[in-house]
């Protein structure tokens, strides 16, 4: 896994396949439990967003997949990489999630994990899954993109 810091006390980790897979139509700033161990290790830089979705539960949203390597120094309080992990969100944010889920299509994608102040915060976004035709559509414009930087330097 790569380390992705823009400053030291600034960690920021991003789901990079997010707009390739997905279009995104709302977003929702959400806390997230951890333990202590998964703490240092996301400091560390330790943690992968590839393969992870959130899902309502009880009224609960559950973030399933997110990899928090385990901490190198962390014997036996280590957990499970890969277990679900609670999100903190005020229950009118989760009645609203849950009304986009329910409308069929829509997906809950965590698409960055930061810092706020001492506080590690997840952007959770409501996405749509894109077609073949428009990964094709998103990549030709990145294309465009990058050749008409090439030319203005």
């Amino acid at each position: 896994m790569k380390k992705q810091f823009v400053n030291k006390n600034d960690i920021q980790i991003k789901n990079r396949e997010i707009n390739y897979r997905y279009e995104i139509i709302d977003k929702l700033e959400c806390g997230i439990e951890l333990k202590g161990t998964e703490v240092k290790s996301i400091r560390d830089g330790m943690c992968n967003l590839k393969d992870s979705f959130a899902l309502i539960r009880n009224n609960e949203i559950l973030l399933k997949n997110m990899h928090i390597s385990p901490y190198e120094h962390g014997n036996i309080y280590n957990v499970n990489p890969t277990r679900d992990r609670k999100l903190l969100v005020h229950k009118k944010e989760v009645l609203k999630l849950l009304n986009y889920i329910k409308q069929g299509g829509y997906t809950l994608v965590p698409s960055k994990l930061y810092t706020k102040g001492r506080w590690f915060k997840i952007e959770l976004c409501i996405c749509k899954g894109k077609k073949l035709y428009d990964k094709r559509e998103s990549l030709k414009e990145k294309e465009a993109k990058k050749q008409i930087n090439a030319f203005k330097s």
